[in-house]
């Protein structure tokens, strides 16, 4: 893995493959080995970064709690050390968000957006009720082991017909979740309202959910779709919110084709 410092502290992040810049942010109670599919698939046409967010994989625990501000100043901190931007951004879940606030407070490194599982901050998608629901059960669990609560979680990030081995990656991770970095993203996603920003988006945006999304379900998705000028919405019928490991042929796919076809008007 390779590491770059940034003003809260050290951001590990997993690189393959050559050509333009897409960097990947992962959700909550992950890491960057959720990008797996995508560093082998898309790394044959593209520069492929997946990061670890503070507290979470081969990247140092924040030293307090963060806002969603200073994950999106590190994300910069990263995109600059790669090189000349801007790059293509794709976040899920809570790197979904993520990188909207990237765009918001730093439009000039983002060429594209690609959201899946995405939400405009928990609190500008989800009723207070489940904002609050949510931060309590897994504030909560964050006292006990991992093991105690991992499985817990796993039938709402899935469809119906997901392969085993897919299961096992997601728990793997979870397993190895430190209470410090899930305590700071749990708390800024909760708090996160990004609505003013979708209406402000000026770069080419894809939206893909899975259709069986539970976390994120449809109306969360046709809200931002519908706030974001001229971006795209992709559904995957067998897929929930996890989609990127859950059918990584059909994202990879919807993925490729829409930076080849951001990409060309620049001769790309």
């Amino acid at each position: 893995m390779d590491r770059v410092e940034t003003h809260i502290g050290t951001v590990a992040y997993r690189r393959a493959g050559a050509g333009p810049a897409l960097v990947l942010l992962h959700g909550g109670l992950s890491d960057g080995r959720s990008w797996t599919p995508q560093l082998q698939s898309l790394a044959h046409d593209y520069d492929v970064v997946a990061w670890d967010a503070p507290g979470c994989g081969g990247s140092a625990d924040p030293a307090a709690d963060l806002c969603l501000a200073d994950y999106a100043d590190a994300v910069a901190a990263l995109i600059r050390a790669l090189g000349p931007g801007p790059v293509h951004l794709a976040g899920h879940s809570f790197g979904a968000g993520l990188a909207i606030d990237v765009y918001g407070r730093h439009r000039q490194l983002v060429r594209s957006l690609v959201l899946s599982g995405a939400y405009a901050g928990w609190r500008g998608s989800l009723p207070p009720a489940e904002v609050e629901a949510r931060l309590s059960r897994a504030l909560a669990e964050l006292g006990r082991p991992p093991a105690q609560w991992a499985d817990s979680y796993l039938a709402g990030l899935f469809g119906h017909c997901v392969p085993r081995e897919t299961v096992q990656a997601a728990r793997a991770m979870m397993l190895d979740v430190r209470p410090a970095g899930a305590r700071s993203m749990l708390t800024a996603f909760a708090s996160a309202d990004l609505r003013a920003v979708l209406p402000a988006i000026a770069v080419p945006a894809l939206l893909i959910y899975g259709a069986q999304d539970v976390r994120a379900p449809r109306e969360v998705a046709e809200a931002l779709h519908a706030a974001i000028p001229g971006s795209r919405l992709i559904l995957v019928p067998a897929a929930g919110h996890d989609v990127n490991l859950e059918a990584p042929e059909e994202y990879d796919a919807a993925v490729r084709a829409f930076l080849r076809m951001v990409d060309e008007p620049a001769g790309v």
